[in-house]
């Protein structure tokens, strides 16, 4: 595994017609979910929402598992079960009560679901501070959401989540059941010259904590949620490559 001192990635997304979608579309999704007269919109909107892969549709669709329509129950807990959220499976967990038999096996099969995803073999073990905002103008609440969209996509990545505060000696045992490299992250929320926003992270060997080094993505042209919404795959994906997250020891 190389272990660079130093390095700079650089990534500009130019502005698209995706970035203008954003969390408009969870709050659509959402109000679709919520208000929609027909059971069979409400069930795909349902459906939608847990494809999204979006730690904030968990709140739409747990409150859906009172909808008075079995189709819907049952598509809500199938995209609970889509979206693989712990979140998700507090909520599916407290509604095993429902007295329908299809939206029984829904939620059944989307707790079985969610509890494989999270006993899967982990690629890497991941340690991950707070977001920082360097801007001093995001939101608090959007910083919130991006540092929970942020964890989301690093599980997909294959991380496992080490505990807060975790001691030296607690993280090597862990590092040494499971066999995979260990590494410590900083991200910063970050304005860049042309009126853009920046996410860099920054990566460390954990829990040694030794510098391996940076990289940044830029994008410019839409909202600041929209931004950084579509920022955060972008960095993930470059940090894995420099990093190389997904090599086991």
């Amino acid at each position: 595994m190389r272990l660079p001192t130093a390095i700079l990635l650089i990534l500009f997304l130019l502005p698209c017609a995706a970035l203008a979608q954003g969390d408009t579309r969870i709050t659509f999704l959402g109000r679709q979910l919520e208000k929609g007269r027909d059971p069979r919109a409400r069930s795909q909107a349902a459906l939608v929402l847990g494809a999204t892969e979006d730690p904030e549709a968990v709140t739409p669709l747990c409150g859906a598992l009172k909808d008075p329509s079995e189709l819907v129950r049952a598509a809500v807990a199938k995209g609970l079960g889509s979206l693989l959220e712990p979140g998700g499976l507090d909520c599916l967990q407290a509604f095993q009560g429902e007295t329908d038999a299809s939206v029984q096996a829904a939620v059944a099969e989307s707790i079985k679901a969610i509890k494989a995803y999270q006993a899967r073999r982990p690629r890497f073990y991941l340690a991950l501070d707070t977001l920082k905002d360097k801007t001093g103008g995001i939101p608090p609440e959007l910083v919130k959401v991006t540092e929970a969209r942020l964890r989301s996509k690093l599980v997909r990545r294959g991380a496992q989540m080490a505990p807060v505060k975790e001691t030296k000696a607690a993280a090597k045992g862990a590092l040494k059941k499971m066999g995979v490299h260990g590494y410590r992250i900083t991200a910063e929320i970050q304005a860049t010259d042309s009126g853009g926003l920046r996410l860099a992270i920054l990566c460390m060997s954990y829990p040694e904590q030794s510098l391996m080094g940076q990289v940044e993505v830029n994008a410019a042209g839409a909202p600041p949620a929209d931004l950084l919404k579509a920022l955060i795959p972008r960095a993930i994906e470059e940090a894995a490559a420099t990093f190389e997250w997904s090599s086991e020891t």
